[in-house]
């Protein structure tokens, strides 16, 4: 039997008409009507056709968005490629100033913008600050990298030559975005795209597209071209068409996806035949790994932050949690209490909320089968186990599952959801190699106080990110992307740029 936690559970079981007028005043200051961005209008799908955004909390209709089609995503790409003939040209400090008046901007709505993506996502307000803080970081990180996109003068082998590397943009790019990050997500890539000079078309996940008119609008305010800037939204009915429109156009130089290993090869096969540029950021299986001589406090902490931010539906949360034997049942006690005393279920609008519902029912379908299998098999649980039934809806009661093994389909499976699958281990090898036992790597972590573990564990650990004694690793300033079936690429930091620039090579002769 599934031993529930005595967490608090907060419910707000209707929304009051203060909430409403809010609601209203919000999406009124930063939405124009229920159209998409395309070509600097604000516009309808050719079919007139639109589909309803709904709050996960309750699943009430906040808003209707244009159900566009592969047609109307030619247009827009049309529309970014007529106006790439002339982005291309601008000053890297007149990209700079844009990106800086965007921030600016996004940083005066900060607050409107953080209680939007909470309505359409379900995360809790201070973390959809959080979201919107880290999202403004990078339009204000890629404003200052547009100025350093520097070239090589390389030294030529023979007398009479001049030999010079110069970065150009590679022209339209498009940009798929995730749903559990909605503004992030689309200024990572955006932000070092405009940088580089390339005009973008965004296609937002079909849970969130109002986020993302949201900055579409914004951007407008701050004065980029027309054109240069686009956002189609659709319904997962036509996602697939939009998406191979884009990666079928020649106009289209670079495809950045960031989304499920699934979907990811899908575009990697249909960016095939125009050989486009490629920047994937996809599914994880991140592990985190609890040593003897870690501070087993510090490791509980870095849990709560690793698995149950944004109620653990984000590609860098702990998946697989791996405790070395001495401290097993001390580890497991610790989280189950911090866990009882900390999270608090409910609508993300209250502020003592921490804990919202999950996005969509195909997702809690998918984290009760996953929970249910692992039960089925012989896992213990110590906490959880169940949906919320005093709650109901998609919200899904915080998990601890222990004697997880490799027979379980949550092993080896991104769950997305608050459940932590604990696996114990004796050696530090044998944990090194069932962290490594999957086809995805994009994040670990660990925790240990051992100074040379740390730099062994660090560097077998086959991921593309390391949190070591940390749960927290995203900035604008490090380079995010992983290994294996992960992805291809970075973004953020001063390599988020590569994506959207090729290398020119210029070799002057006659010199002499």
């Amino acid at each position: 039997m599934a031993i529930l936690p005595r967490m608090i559970l907060r419910n707000n079981a209707s929304t009051t008409w203060a909430q409403l007028c809010f609601q209203r005043r919000t999406m009124a200051s930063l939405l124009k009507g229920s159209k998409a961005y395309v070509n600097g209008q604000w516009v309808e799908a050719s079919t007139g056709k639109t589909f309803d955004v709904k709050n996960p909390v309750d699943g009430k209709v906040i808003a209707s968005v244009p159900d566009m089609s592969a047609g109307d995503t030619k247009v827009a790409i049309d529309a970014a490629s007529k106006a790439f003939a002339s982005w291309k040209e601008t000053t890297v400090r007149e990209r700079s100033i844009l990106l800086r008046k965007w921030f600016t901007l996004c940083e005066e709505h900060k607050e409107d913008l953080a209680k939007l993506l909470t309505m359409e996502q379900g995360k809790p307000l201070a973390e959809a600050r959080g979201e919107i803080g880290y999202s403004n970081g990078f339009l204000e990180w890629f404003a200052e990298e547009a100025r350093r996109i520097y070239g090589e003068v390389v030294p030529a082998p023979t007398k009479g030559k001049e030999m010079v590397l110069i970065r150009q943009p590679v022209g339209v790019a498009a940009l798929i975005t995730p749903w559990n990050f909605p503004a992030a997500m689309i200024t990572r890539k955006a932000g070092a795209a405009l940088a580089s000079g390339c005009t973008i078309v965004v296609k937002p996940a079909e849970d969130t597209p109002l986020t993302a008119l949201a900055l579409a609008n914004l951007a407008d305010q701050a004065g980029f071209p027309k054109g240069v800037i686009n956002v189609v939204t659709c319904q997962h009915g036509n996602a697939s068409d939009v998406g191979k429109a884009m990666c079928d156009s020649p106009d289209v130089g670079v495809m950045s996806f960031t989304g499920s290993s699934r979907v990811g090869k899908i575009l990697y096969r249909q960016c095939a035949g125009t050989v486009k540029k490629l920047a994937l950021e996809l599914g994880g299986d991140a592990p985190f790994i609890v040593f003897n001589s870690a501070d087993l406090d510090k490791a509980v902490e870095g849990m709560m932050v690793a698995k149950f931010r944004n109620m653990g539906q984000t590609c860098v949360s702990a998946n697989r949690v791996f405790v070395q034997d001495e401290i097993h049942d001390a580890f497991i006690e610790k989280l189950k209490s911090k866990i009882e005393k900390a999270l608090v279920l409910g609508d993300g609008m209250d502020p003592e909320v921490n804990q919202g519902p999950l996005i969509n029912q195909p997702q809690f379908t998918k984290v009760c089968s996953l929970v249910d299998d692992a039960k089925g098999k012989g896992a213990g649980v110590a906490l959880g186990g169940t949906k919320c039934e005093a709650r109901g809806g998609l919200y899904y009661l915080p998990t601890i599952l222990t004697d997880v093994n490799s027979t379980m389909d949550i092993f080896r499976e991104e769950i997305f959801g608050p459940v932590v699958s604990i696996i114990k281990f004796k050696h530090e090898e044998e944990a090194v190699n069932m962290a490594n036992d999957c086809r995805v790597g994009l994040a670990g972590y660990f925790y240990s106080n051992d100074v040379g573990q740390c730099w062994r564990v660090g560097k077998k650990l086959e991921v593309g990110m390391v949190g070591i004694n940390e749960g927290a690793i995203s900035a604008p300033e490090a380079a995010f992307g992983g290994v294996k079936e992960s992805g291809l690429g970075r973004e953020g930091s001063h390599h988020g740029i590569d994506e959207y620039t090729d290398w020119k090579y210029l070799c002057f002769g006659g010199m002499q």
